[in-house]
């Protein structure tokens, strides 16, 4: 039910205290998912915490949810929202609270972001907050989804997921999620694999989250597992490893209805926007599709 200027947004973990939204929607962005925010303030995890894998194109990140808290985000978006940009809104629970208490704290962030939110993610697969992945599990995903769609009304939630599951666990996760009420899902968060990697193993062998051109494959994988199970029915956020229009072209053929970016905008910088919105536009017309939503999936079904 949420209309989008182009496919192409920012993704979460770039601006997670909603600080630069106007200069996402500035830059050409769509949509920008900003978070992830916890309802409490947590400094996150200490320092170094990012790391750059040039070699690899990629990024080791392990913040550990950093965040001022849902009110310090609130206050920040209230202050300056343009309405040429789509607001998505990714919470989390904080580093302290036991996983059989999380929803409390998913609920308590949504109530006090409503009024800025097109949408809410439901982010359960970070890997760099202890045991927030367990909360995949199927019965504990979709209760804690239940509630929070109860919170967020009539506002859109999506569930993050993680590339790192087998496709069967995969594929029950995201059951669960729709059956608790889940509008989307947003795939994949970064992963925990190093296979491949050229870069120096002092770097590659830091803990946290890798995203960049090693997360392409399997991040394009399981968009294209969870479209062929799910179908047009729950659209699919695509993220992970999308640095060319190519990258994005491919994601959506693989079923993403919208693509985000990360560790391609810091590499290549603000001219990557353009350059994906205009090449998909050439792919499409290339292709024969008359609109963006012909293509989506073209290559699962």
């Amino acid at each position: 039910g949420i209309t989008f200027d182009h496919p192409i947004g920012l993704a979460a973990g770039l601006d997670k205290q909603g600080t630069a939204v106007p200069t996402w929607a500035a830059l050409g962005f769509a949509f920008v998912e900003v978070g992830t925010v916890t309802p409490r303030p947590q400094p996150g995890n200490p320092r170094p915490r990012l790391f750059r894998l040039p070699a690899d194109r990629a990024i080791i990140n392990r913040f550990g949810f950093n965040s001022v808290g849902a009110v310090g985000v609130a206050r920040n978006l209230g202050a300056a929202r343009p309405a040429s940009i789509r607001i998505g809104i990714n919470v989390g629970r904080n580093k302290d609270t036991p996983n059989d208490r999380a929803a409390d704290d998913y609920v308590a962030a949504v109530d006090a972001l409503r009024p800025f939110a097109d949408y809410f993610v439901v982010n359960v697969s970070s890997p760099n907050t202890s045991g927030l992945r367990d909360l995949q599990e199927g019965r504990l995903l979709r209760d804690l989804l239940e509630r929070v769609v109860a919170t967020a009304g009539t506002i859109p939630v999506l569930v993050k997921v993680s590339p790192d599951m087998t496709p069967t666990d995969l594929l029950h996760a995201v059951d669960a999620a729709v059956e608790g009420g889940a509008a989307g899902v947003v795939a994949t968060n970064t992963t925990v694999a190093r296979t491949g990697l050229r870069a120096d193993p002092r770097l590659t062998g830091e803990a946290g989250g890798l995203s960049g051109a090693p997360l392409r494959t399997p991040a394009n994988d399981a968009c294209r597992l969870l479209f062929t199970h799910l179908g047009p029915r729950v659209p699919i956020v695509g993220v992970g490893g999308v640095l060319t229009a190519d990258d994005a072209y491919q994601r959506i053929r693989a079923g993403a209805s919208l693509v985000q970016l990360y560790t391609g905008l810091i590499y290549d910088g603000p001219g990557v926007i353009p350059r994906i919105v205009l090449g998909l536009a050439e792919r499409l017309d290339r292709d024969g599709f008359a609109s963006l939503h012909e293509a989506i999936g073209a290559d699962a079904r």
